[in-house]
């Protein structure tokens, strides 16, 4: 018998026999074959009176948040860059205070934590620019100007995270005076110990001799950088398996501050691409008002370190 008849009549007697053909029996048993993934027997598929998702994450209220003041198609990606930044900002703001609070309470391992969860999410919030790069100039310019005065400079998440890192400037509150809940709560932050402060008081506590109008001072105005602390962190850095927590801190922090450089950079070479050098629709310069952010420091002086780090060595090669 060949095998092509051998099949047939397997089929025949199954017809026969009222039982399916093998080959529908196999598909039936296993997803192989089939064109879509059968539900398991585990899953809850009544939801009836159940937390769901949706209901967990408030799916009605964020997927109903974007709301265009313009018919053109372009518009929803720019809400929506812009509503997810804010998101990456919350979250920021969350980290960071609680880094803080773990370095005031002299718990390191945890605050490291934060600080290295708070790089991931900048590295998100880098990326992200490429997709706002996608929108040309001219599809920009279709809706640009229905956004009066609104500009990503009013945004007060994005204002804790600045006052939180140490860029402290009591003139910004004046921004929001029109919402004076956000104002109050920016001005608590303007005055509480920025991150860096809380650091430079960890290292006080440690032994180390951090000036001391460096770790009682007015928390609401710009820090300003001391040789005194250069030296204290000088002598960390000259011997890190001594003082192995602080060096580690130390270093966490200026992978912060490197990471939202690269982003004001981003930030600032995306508008570069989109508008020029319009001004911005806040009515600041735009290009150059966003450059001039990439000179300001968090955390001065565990740059300027570097500069003395090896350099008694450097200049006795040197002769």
């Amino acid at each position: 018998m060949t095998e092509q008849s051998d099949l047939t009549g397997q089929s025949e007697r199954s017809e026969r026999s009222g039982e399916s053909d093998p080959s529908e029996r196999s598909e039936r048993s296993s997803p192989r074959g089939l064109g879509y993934r059968p539900i398991e027997d585990g899953v809850t598929t009544d939801l009836t009176d159940r937390l769901t998702y949706a209901g967990y994450l408030h799916l009605d209220e964020l997927l109903s948040a974007q709301v265009p003041i313009s018919d053109h198609h372009d518009e929803m990606l720019f809400i929506i860059q812009h509503q997810v930044t804010e998101l990456w900002l919350k979250l920021l703001v969350h980290e960071l205070r609680s880094a803080r609070e773990k370095l005031r309470a002299d718990d390191l391992p945890p605050a490291l934590k934060r600080m290295a969860r708070i790089k991931h999410i900048q590295r998100q919030m880098f990326e992200q620019w490429s997709v706002l790069e996608t929108l040309t100039p001219i599809e920009y310019a279709q809706f640009r100007g229905k956004l009066g005065c609104a500009s990503g400079f009013q945004s007060p998440t994005y204002r804790s995270v600045e006052f939180l890192l140490g860029n402290k400037n009591p003139g910004m509150i004046k921004v929001f005076r029109h919402d004076p809940e956000t104002a109050a709560a920016l001005q608590a932050d303007l005055e509480t110990p920025s991150l860096y402060d809380e650091f430079l008081r960890f290292l006080a506590r440690a032994g180390h001799d951090v000036p001391a109008d460096r770790v009682d001072r007015d928390w609401s105005q710009p820090y300003t950088a001391h040789p005194g602390v250069v030296e204290a962190l000088r002598r960390i850095y000259a011997e890190p398996e001594r003082y192995w927590a602080e060096y580690e801190a130390s270093e966490e922090l200026v992978d912060v501050e490197e990471s939202f450089q690269l982003w004001r950079f981003r930030h600032m070479k995306t508008v570069e691409r989109v508008i020029g050098y319009k001004r911005g629709t806040g009515g600041s310069s735009g290009v150059g008002f966003l450059r001039k952010a990439l000179e300001l420091t968090f955390f001065p002086e565990l740059l300027s370190v570097r500069t003395e780090i090896g350099a008694e060595d450097a200049q006795g090669a040197g002769g």
